[in-house]
């Protein structure tokens, strides 16, 4: 049973159908809404989510030994041996290649579908790039973003030609993974990232630690709440720049989530005290609606509206049903 529980943490069980979905958000925007191919995008998103997060897991194996909070981790605490990790990484690397072979097959490769081939090798190497050399690299964070924004962009040319909410959807997808590997990431790891060295936006732009004592400067606040009120501009582009339909209830959500959201924000990069308990809640709680707000937007959108309320249910429903099974508390990321 601890093996189990070993591989559904390594394997990251509770956030696969959030990882899953991004792929799913760029067909959206061109107009698909075949279940079959939306399943297939589903599962090539999970395979890349997944491949992501193992590939790190192997090469912060031994750093994350010597890190209190990391070192119970898989690979890290020696519960999976780290070449099981890396054959994982290799064999889901093949799947997903091997699904976009059947999600084409009998499809004509034209230059969308090879530009959607072209976005997808991308995506894998700036995140391989940012697995093993990230930690080295100021501004590596914004490689990372713009790795997972090519994996949404190959969801929509796989079907189409890339329309004015794609590209909209694309920025806020880079936008919020700057903002949670730079930011969010940045603070809750500040106390042993410097251990390993590590030049990411957050030490660089002076976060760090006396004792207990969190010390964020303003110049990192400001770049926090930038991304945060640029993603929230974007929300309402589409209905009072475009003069896309909308539902008055998409309205009031989409404004009373984003709110709750900044507000969250604020007391995240406001504290005073690092408790990592209280980051992971901030940061967890963030998630949920960084990752409602998409399909929320979409919501009047899409030609299926009730398919956004799946894309909001079903990674929250299957979140909840499996972080306490791995032994894990809701809303506090640990990895």
């Amino acid at each position: 049973m601890k093996k189990i529980v070993a591989y559904a943490k390594l394997l990251r069980l509770p956030g696969i159908a959030a990882l899953s979905v991004i792929p799913v958000f760029g067909a959206l925007t061109v107009g698909v809404t075949d279940t079959y191919n939306l399943i297939l995008l589903a599962l090539i998103g999970g395979c890349i989510g997944v491949c992501g997060f193992l590939l790190n897991d192997y090469v912060d194996a031994d750093l994350d030994k010597l890190v209190k909070e990391l070192k119970g981790k898989p690979l890290a605490g020696g519960h999976i041996d780290r070449i099981h990790g890396l054959s994982i990484s290799i064999f889901l690397i093949i799947l997903w290649y091997f699904l976009i072979f059947i999600l084409y097959q009998g499809e004509t490769i034209n230059q969308f579908r090879f530009s959607a081939l072209l976005c997808i090798t991308l995506a894998g190497l700036l995140g391989f790039f940012y697995d093993i050399y990230g930690k080295r690299f100021f501004g590596s964070d914004f490689l990372l973003a713009l790795g997972i924004s090519f994996v949404f962009l190959f969801g929509a040319l796989s079907f189409g030609k890339p329309n004015d909410i794609t590209w909209i959807v694309f920025i806020l997808i880079f936008n919020n993974i700057v903002h949670m590997n730079a930011v969010e990431g940045g603070i809750k790891d500040v106390d042993h990232d410097f251990m390993m060295n590590t030049k990411n936006f957050a030490l660089q732009s002076g976060v760090y630690m006396d004792k207990e004592k969190l010390i964020i400067p303003l110049r990192f606040k400001i770049f926090s709440m930038g991304i945060r009120l640029f993603s929230v501009f974007l929300l309402f582009i589409p209905f009072f720049y475009f003069g896309y339909s909308y539902f008055p209830l998409q309205i009031i959500f989409l404004f009373l989530f984003s709110m709750v959201m900044l507000l969250l924000n604020v007391k995240l990069i406001n504290l005073k005290i690092f408790k990592r308990g209280k980051i992971r809640k901030l940061i967890g709680v963030q998630s949920f609606l960084r990752y409602s707000l998409v399909p929320l937007m979409l919501m009047s959108i899409i030609e299926i509206w009730w398919y956004s309320l799946l894309l909001i249910f079903i990674p929250l429903i299957w979140y909840i049903a499996f972080t306490p099974l791995i032994g894990e508390r809701l809303f506090k990321p640990r990895m």
